[in-house]
């Protein structure tokens, strides 16, 4: 049977720390100062599609915006400045735009005044 170690430093220095917090898997950095998350644009064909939905929102209008080209933080700002623009609430989950309400077709406009390639998606 093996001995149990009654001190630090019978385990030769050997501690382990949280101090440090988490890091992120894919660049080492401390989640707080990630690089990758910053930087990363989803992939896709470049088209930012529109469309109205109301489906599991309890009956609610809901106007969605998926596939713009923007790394988290600016697409952060992007939906800020649309719900300015709309007067109205939203929120951005998993890199997908929603606003309060039925704006699609200023929506488009003011994604093509932002210089994205937009369109009307659904019915």
């Amino acid at each position: 049977m093996a001995k149990k170690a009654a001190s630090f430093a019978a385990l030769g220095g050997l501690v382990f720390s949280t101090d440090a917090g988490r890091h992120c898997p894919d660049c080492r950095q401390p989640v707080d100062a990630c690089i990758c998350k910053q930087t990363a644009i989803p992939a896709g064909d470049g088209i930012a599609r529109v469309r109205r939905e109301s489906k599991g929102r309890g009956g609610k209008t809901v106007t969605t915006i998926t596939g713009v080209p923007l790394a988290e933080d600016a697409l952060k700002d992007l939906a800020t400045t649309l719900k300015k623009r709309c007067g109205t609430g939203g929120a951005l989950k998993d890199g997908v735009i929603e606003i309060q309400g039925d704006h699609v077709e200023l929506l488009l406009a003011e994604l093509t005044k932002h210089g994205f390639k937009a369109k009307k998606s659904g019915g």
